[in-house]
């Protein structure tokens, strides 16, 4: 009765091939735009736009594109810290060396920048697979953070090793309050999660899943691995390196290497498995368990006013999220996508018995 597709019929192909077929899809998308376009600006308060929803959407937009190589294509990688770290620092390059490029052109920029990084790095997917690629991977977090660390040029010169940015505008209009900050990410986040799902439906997504399931049998009809495999290290580590840029532009400011240390590639990967492996949805919903959960988990002792220490508060919080990862990838391992997917089929048939 609710989300019922009876009676919502189709009458060309193109209707049928629709990103979002069911009436009810399409209503609940175009409402949840329009509330986080014009809404949340006008209901947010600061701290919640800086502490939650621009790490929100910039690690969704990483998730994403990492989701791309490892949800879709079936390539594990661990050195997605590294390709967001190769985004930002081309990026800031990019608009250090060269005089009045756009904010838009840099960010892009960075992207092209992983995007050759990956692809090289993506390379030894043609031969191995599985644990051996993950470690594979991981050489490119280590061999990013030694060329941030000791090439100077890197930094442009920075003692220190620290760069930052300032006075950020796009087509003119500045990008300095949260509210802007904001609907600059979300903006970018919509696009490219629109552009995701596009791929995804194409013959370079069906492609993909092929090499995932079975890249035996995918050979055997026709399917080039050496394609399908760097296309997607290309795609991935474009999304993931514009998703760096943002980080280090838009929400740090200022940063360092250790920004994206390999700890922010395995939170990457957490967002991926928690939230749903080959799902656009589960991006957003493992970037909302990560960033949402450890804030809410803090301040508890707080809310039913129980006298903690601060380091005891912080250990019960990384002991009860990895407590809750193991939970999910128990219950429910193909993530909270999955528990979505679930919701809606129940919705279809109720209120009748299943």
């Amino acid at each position: 009765m609710i989300y019922r597709e009876n009676g919502q019929f189709k009458t060309s192909y193109g209707a049928d091939q629709q990103i979002f077929p069911i009436g009810q899809d399409r209503a609940s998308i175009l409402l949840l735009l329009a509330f986080a376009f014009v809404g949340v600006p006008l209901l947010a308060d600061e701290y919640l736009m800086r502490a939650i929803l621009i790490p929100f959407l910039i690690l969704a937009l990483a998730a994403l594109g990492l989701n791309v190589l490892v949800g879709y294509c079936g390539q594990i990688s661990l050195g997605t810290g590294a390709f967001m770290a190769v985004g930002a620092y081309a990026a800031y390059n990019l608009q250090a060396r060269i005089d009045g490029l756009p904010l838009l052109l840099a960010l892009l920029g960075g992207g092209a920048v992983s995007t050759v990084v990956g692809v090289l790095f993506g390379i030894p997917s043609l031969r191995i697979k599985g644990l051996y690629l993950a470690v594979a991977t991981l050489a490119a977090q280590f061999f990013v953070d030694w060329a941030a660390l000791r090439l100077k040029w890197v930094t442009n010169d920075s003692s220190s090793g620290s760069v930052s940015v300032a006075n950020l505008q796009a087509f003119g209009i500045p990008i300095a309050s949260p509210e802007q900050k904001y609907l600059f990410c979300l903006a970018l986040v919509t696009l490219f999660a629109l552009l995701v799902k596009n791929l995804v439906r194409s013959h370079i997504g069906r492609e993909w899943m092929a090499i995932r399931d079975m890249d035996v049998a995918a050979a055997v009809i026709g399917i080039r691995p050496v394609y399908a495999k760097l296309t997607a290290f290309a795609v991935s580590s474009f999304i993931v390196g514009v998703a760096g840029a943002l980080w280090a532009f838009v929400h740090l400011g200022s940063w360092e290497p250790a920004a994206f240390s390999i700890d922010r590639s395995f939170q990457l990967l957490f967002m991926v498995i928690i939230g749903g492996l080959g799902s656009i949805m589960g991006a957003f919903f493992g970037a909302a368990f990560i960033v949402v959960l450890p804030i809410v988990l803090d301040s508890l002792p707080y809310w039913f006013g129980i006298p903690i220490d601060t380091a005891l508060a912080s250990h019960l919080t990384f002991m009860i999220f990895g407590g809750l990862i193991v939970f999910f990838l128990i219950v429910e391992p193909h993530g909270i996508a999955r528990l979505w997917s679930t919701a809606k089929e129940k919705l279809r048939l109720w209120p009748f018995p299943h």
